[in-house]
């Protein structure tokens, strides 16, 4: 287990390594159509997925009752503002020994097989599950594949489930983490690997889940995921999320994180890079990624969140065209709950800390977004994009996006003045208006100016 530990971090090492040169001339990119030979993914994707937008619950914190219940009163809301897929961070009884904070982390399951009663009842979480269905979304919870917590149901007759020290005690915490609240998993256990497949299999058939976000898959041997993927698929098509972004998780799994993405944001925006580094990142993600695979993008989630940044103070008065660019690059947007209300704070990740919603303010923001993203084939994540990018510097993001036969530019502006870009470079699109909302476009002689902090559609 020791070797496994080790050869993920060296695959981590080696996917973030290298850099690349500052350059603004336009460069074609393309997502492809045939199978990527570097991963040999021919993993097809569901006709729904190809503009399908993803929302996050954080059931302890997204109500003052922090239930499932008080979650399935507003699956109706968050379906009107077109979101596909609801992804419930983990909903299972978390263990208490070692339990870091007062209510402790979700990631530290005690029992695979239960609710947490502080959400309610498997009869809750199935009602949840079929009032999503009825409104034409998926479900698909986390799962913690790697590490349970130290007080799991399983250590008892099981302990030989779990990684031994050197000393050959057990259960131990993941090495190399702080992860002192949970046990690692031993997955040279066959009996382990069939314990887990037969937990994953139960809430697909109990509570007729679509699939799971599986937590640090990249920590999680392959050849169990694969399996894991064969045998859900017996039961029904499952979506399955890799918390990773290793191209060669796509061998089991639909989507994975476009964290490299992310990165480019928070850099750009610390003043580390330029926009040159998007036109870098889509160069970087035609060399290593299939055509079917799905990219997850994002501003902010449960960890960038508890952990790292409060996205308004980070993106500030760019922050609609980060989002707008998230949802303009052929992946899957995830919303984060509390997006929609103007998230203003890092939310606690081990006490009760519940969301303070605003009214909603930001949900019209994202309900003419999400409609947008889905009305415009050229935006869609479905394997066949072409990009042109024709000006990447300090301050404008400036390309052209074309899948099948439709086709947008995307004209952004990340300063506090006006920017022009010049008509001559915008070919065929209509200019007279953005193509986001109609209004007329403003010109200064031959340059289209895009307003401060803006984004500027054309079709």
């Amino acid at each position: 287990m020791q070797l496994r530990f080790i050869s993920v971090l060296l695959a981590l090492l080696l996917l973030i390594l290298g850099s690349c040169k500052q350059e603004t001339q336009r460069v074609t990119t393309t997502t492809g159509t045939t199978q990527d030979t570097a991963t040999g993914n021919t993993q097809q994707q569901p006709e729904w997925v190809k503009n399908a937008v993803i929302y996050e619950v954080n059931v302890r914190q997204f109500s003052q009752e922090g239930t499932l219940e008080a979650v399935t009163k507003q699956l109706k809301r968050i379906s009107d503002m077109g979101v596909d897929v609801i992804w419930l961070m983990p909903i299972h009884p978390i263990g208490e020994l070692n339990r870091k904070g007062t209510l402790g982390s979700y990631y530290a399951i005690r029992d695979y097989k239960a609710v947490n009663p502080e959400f309610g009842t498997m009869e809750d979480f199935k009602q949840l599950v079929s009032r999503a269905h009825d409104l034409g979304m998926k479900v698909i919870i986390d799962w913690v594949a790697n590490h349970s917590s130290p007080d799991n149901v399983w250590i008892a007759d099981n302990l030989e489930y779990y990684t031994k020290d050197s000393l050959g005690n057990a259960p131990i915490p993941t090495l190399g983490t702080d992860w002192t609240d949970v046990a690692d998993l031993n997955y040279d256990n066959p009996e382990l690997r069939e314990a887990m497949l037969d937990a994953m299999e139960y809430w697909v058939r109990e509570a007729d889940i679509d699939g799971y976000r599986c937590d640090v898959a990249e920590y999680v041997p392959m050849d169990f995921w694969m399996e894991a993927r064969r045998r859900l698929d017996a039961i029904k098509p499952v979506f399955l999320l890799a918390e990773g972004a290793n191209p060669e998780l796509h061998q089991a799994f639909n989507m994975t994180y476009g964290w490299p993405m992310k990165d480019v944001m928070i850099k750009i925006s610390d003043g580390e890079k330029n926009y040159a580094a998007v036109k870098e990142y889509f160069e970087e993600r035609q060399r290593k990624f299939a055509p079917n695979d799905v990219l997850m993008y994002f501003t902010t989630n449960h960890d960038e969140n508890s952990w790292n940044y409060l996205e308004h103070e980070q993106f500030g008065e760019n922050h609609d065209n980060y989002v707008k660019l998230t949802f303009s690059i052929n992946g899957m947007p995830l919303i984060y709950n509390g997006q929609e209300g103007r998230l203003d704070r890092k939310i606690e990740f081990f006490e009760k800390d519940p969301i303070q919603w605003h009214n909603y303010e930001r949900a019209p923001f994202y309900t003419k977004l999400i409609k947008f993203y889905k009305d415009n084939e050229a935006l869609w994540n479905n394997g066949r994009a072409q990009y042109e990018v024709w000006q990447a510097d300090a301050d404008v993001l400036f390309y052209t996006v074309k899948n099948n036969d439709q086709k947008m530019a995307v004209l952004q502006n990340y300063s506090a003045e006006p920017k022009g870009i010049a008509t001559t470079q915008l070919g065929s699109f209509n200019t007279t208006s953005n193509a986001y909302d109609g209004s007329a476009n403003v010109f200064e002689g031959e340059n289209l100016m895009i307003p401060a902090h803006s984004t500027v559609y054309l079709k």
